[in-house]
């Protein structure tokens, strides 16, 4: 055994010295010993069954490889949401570019030329609205739904609305004090006529008044004297030749209301061209935005009686009594005022146009009215407003106003006067809870990410680390709706000092006086309504800093942004990226200014 073992290391050594390999690469194989012919068979068919090995193994894997993409990778989304998303994609492309070309343009031109997509989502919610307040339904007498219902009717009845022509807006001029220009004419009483256009008609001819958050303290009201609305873009002309046309455009509207109103037609010219004159050296009495603040004149508090002192031509403790009732003003009462210099003009101006020509200035503030009140007028008072604006439109050179049907202005109206009914109605359909929880759950996921996010940022430091995320944790955010909205026996009490009238305009101006009243009663509340701030089927998410709430309305998470069964990836890109985007809102007082995003 010995000298076998030897022998057999020789011939390994001589065979190394050969160059015929390593020691393991000459091990006996199956063939080792066979003729050279049966040899040369066994290595063929070992290539095949190397080959067909090999291939085995590539088609199972292969397989193996289908079988976890189709059930542990994404799979294709063919819901009926699906469907319709892609139906939108679709749609909203431009096939006239190729893709490999100019993807973008492919992509989304057709959707940047036809019309915005947070149009189109608002067109559509409205539309949801218009066929809710088309179906009648089963609603209590005298309930909010069958009010909505109501008033959407009415304002929808157009044939009712010509049929009465001007006289029911003869009626309301006749209830304050008639006109001079068309007859039945009593005794004028400025402060009185003021007071009853703030507060019953919505209308403030020489300045505008109303509730907002104190500046010092958010939750506490405070009255705003603001400087008043022209209906002539007057702020934007720098040209002296494009001035007179746009004065022009107006004496021919303002002749045309009094035309409308059984004016001669010699006494409307003359009452026009006086109130023009009157709304020019209003225009001329405001000061630059720049100035006021360069000055810190932008707002200022003074109490009544110290704005009385300096304009004591308005009667104002009784004209903002009248308006906000049910608060209870005294002369002490503090208010915030922007522009004194321009209510000291204004009520120098008022003081002379009484002594000097009394009717003219009772023509201007009834020539304001019924442009204030032509949405609830007939088709004649509604299309001298709709040119005066697109004439206007033209001479600044500004895009036409599109034309919309009559159906989506009643659908704003009734929106306007009875959020809270269309509210619940609207959420009730287009935001369950199983919507309401996966946009909450998107939305937290978005928050915990960009808390992940700001641990890992080396450039800020640890204080403004932790106040960033304390901030987060601390953020508020509502979805849907308000509470209060969704809350029919509140709304019922709201509705209550509602009468609905045959007449229209009569119609119109009851809803006007409620919206008035309920708007000064929630500034009273401790929780007041209006930090909602946009109606819940608006598409606008808004972040409020004194309440540091974020608020996502209903009409704003619906398709083509957001739905349960949309794939992750759309809600991410979509709903997700408006989310971001009013996350990022809460670091304005934190650093100024949201890092890095400059205008958001």
């Amino acid at each position: 055994m010995e000298g076998g073992d030897k022998s057999g290391q020789e011939r390994r050594r001589q065979s190394q010295a050969r160059g015929m390999g390593p020691p393991w690469s000459q091990e006996s194989s199956p063939e080792e010993g066979l003729p050279t012919e049966w040899s040369r068979e066994w290595s063929v068919t070992r290539r095949v069954l190397l080959v067909v090995s090999l291939f085995s193994l590539l088609l199972g894997s292969s397989v193996l490889w289908v079988y976890i993409f189709r059930n542990c990778g994404p799979r294709p989304c063919e819901t009926p949401m699906c469907l319709d998303l892609l139906a939108r994609y679709q749609a909203s492309g431009n096939t006239s570019e190729a893709p490999c070309t100019d993807f973008f343009s492919f992509s989304c031109e057709k959707a940047k030329r036809i019309s915005d997509s947070f149009q189109a989502l608002a067109e559509e919610n409205k539309k949801r609205l218009k066929r809710q307040l088309e179906d009648p339904g089963s609603w209590h007498p005298g309930s909010g739904e069958e009010k909505a219902f109501q008033f959407y009717n009415s304002c929808m009845d157009t044939d009712a609305i010509e049929a009465e022509g001007a006289g029911p807006l003869k009626q309301v001029i006749e209830e304050l004090g008639g006109w001079h220009i068309s007859g039945n004419r009593t005794s004028f009483d400025f402060n009185q006529t003021l007071k009853l256009l703030m507060s019953q008609y919505g209308h403030f001819p020489f300045f505008k008044a109303y509730l907002g958050p104190h500046p010092v303290s958010p939750h506490t009201p405070v009255i705003k004297i603001d400087q008043p609305e022209f209906d002539v873009p007057l702020k934007k002309v720098q040209e002296q030749k494009i001035y007179a046309q746009i004065f022009r455009e107006y004496l021919t509207y303002l002749n045309r209301l009094g035309t409308l109103l059984g004016g001669d037609p010699i006494k409307v010219q003359q009452h026009a061209s006086l109130s023009i004159s009157i709304t020019s050296q209003l225009f001329q009495f405001l000061s630059p935005l720049e100035q006021q603040e360069a000055q810190d004149k932008h707002f200022q508090m003074v109490t009544i009686n110290q704005l009385q002192e300096m304009a004591p031509a308005i009667d104002w403790l009784s004209c903002l009594q009248a308006t906000f009732t049910p608060m209870s003003l005294s002369p002490s009462q503090l208010l915030m005022v922007q522009d004194l210099d321009y209510l000291r003009n204004m009520s120098q101006l008022v003081e002379e146009m009484l002594l000097k020509h009394r009717d003219f200035l009772q023509s201007h503030m009834i020539f304001g009215l019924v442009g204030t009140l032509s949405p609830a007028l007939d088709s004649k008072f509604q299309e001298a407003r709709r040119e005066l604006r697109q004439k206007l439109r033209e001479l600044t050179e500004r895009p036409p106003l599109p034309a919309h049907p009559r159906w989506m202005k009643c659908v704003e109206e009734a929106g306007t006067f009875f959020e809270p009914t269309l509210a619940a109605l609207f959420v009730r359909e287009a935001f369950g809870p199983g919507i309401q929880s996966a946009a909450m759950e998107l939305f937290t996921e978005i928050k915990d990410a960009l808390v992940a996010h700001l641990k890992r940022l080396p450039w800020i430091s640890q204080k403004t680390r932790r106040e960033a995320q304390n901030r987060i944790t601390q953020l508020q955010v509502q979805m849907g709706a308000p509470e209060w909205a969704l809350k029919p026996e509140l709304a019922g009490q709201e509705y209550s000092n509602i009468q609905l009238r045959p007449n229209f305009l009569q119609s119109f101006l009851s809803c006007v006086r409620s919206l008035q009243a309920r708007k000064v009663w929630s500034f009273l509340q401790p929780l007041p309504y209006h930090r909602w701030q946009v109606s819940p089927w608006g598409v606008t998410a808004s972040y409020s800093i004194p309440d540091h709430e974020v608020v996502f309305p209903a009409g704003l998470l619906q398709p083509p942004f957001f739905h349960p069964d949309y794939p992750r990836a759309v809600n991410f890109g979509a709903a997700g990226s408006i989310m971001a985007r009013e996350l990022l809102h809460i670091f304005y007082q934190l650093c100024g200014a949201p890092w890095g995003l400059p205008g958001l």
